[in-house]
């Protein structure tokens, strides 16, 4: 039974809806490259400071596709290769996909995210709700994004030597991401603390190891920006933190 639905996973037709619309979502890339290095150029941008500023993105983009390539291999063993290359590779994150894709196993009924207690229905179920639970980022975008654009170009106006206090998006967000590695942190803690309130070992300690090497590498690449003027290290901070994180992972484990 396994094999029977990874193979239909992994099939010729899934194959070719989901490089499809990869394909086309590539394409639009594309073409708003190109339509942003013409209209760089028309309005008498640097051409050298463009180029290093394709690079760094280019950098920055290459480097952390190396953990969703991790991420696409390890759900195809459960979900076949074409489902997670289209989530991460157009709009999902490794940690949301992974996170998500559990869940809705466990919520079926499945005893664990595996090929060999995959269903049809199960997977349908699972893509449904990686699919919604997403989704809505690109729709509140599309109904708010020109009023947000707007109200950015109102505070670019500003006197430069105008002091600009946080907004509600800056505080959000902050808060939005305390939260969510509270929650990942959280999860991991849990199983330290036992009944009597005593440290133990009860679970693994690979991903808190991995949280505190990850963030040590970016205390100091951001030392290195701030106090050693290597401002360049900012394009790389990210990318190079979750690397590292990877390989850690990989040593622990």
């Amino acid at each position: 039974m396994e094999g029977t639905i990874l193979e239909q996973l992994s099939s010729g037709p899934i194959y070719l809806i989901c490089g499809g619309i990869i394909a086309f979502v590539a394409l639009v890339c594309v073409v708003f490259l190109v339509r942003a290095w013409r209209a760089g150029l028309a309005i008498g941008m640097d051409r050298a400071k463009m180029k290093r500023a394709v690079a760094a993105s280019a950098s920055f983009s290459a480097l952390p596709s190396v953990g969703i390539l991790l991420g696409v291999i390890a759900l195809s063993g459960s979900l076949g290769v074409p489902w997670p290359w289209l989530r991460l590779s157009v709009i999902g994150a490794l940690h949301y996909e992974t996170q998500v894709a559990a869940a809705a196993a466990e919520s079926v009924g499945l005893p664990e995210l595996s090929g060999s207690a995959m269903t049809a229905q199960a997977f349908a179920t699972i893509a449904l709700l990686m699919s919604v639970c997403i989704m809505w980022g690109m729709i509140l975008s599309a109904l708010f994004n020109k009023r947000y654009l707007h109200r950015l170009h109102g505070q670019g106006e500003k006197k430069a030597g105008e002091k600009k206090a946080g907004g509600f998006g800056d505080i959000a967000m902050s808060a939005m991401f305390i939260g969510m590695v509270s929650a990942y942190l959280g999860s991991y803690l849990g199983d330290f603390i036992s009944g009597a309130g005593k440290f133990t070992f009860q679970g693994s300690w690979t991903p808190i190891a991995v949280a505190l090497v990850s963030a040590l590498v970016m205390a100091l690449l951001t030392w290195l920006s701030e106090k050693k003027n290597m401002q360049w290290l900012d394009n790389f901070s990210i990318a190079a933190s979750m690397l590292v994180g990877m390989m850690a992972a990989v040593a622990l484990g």
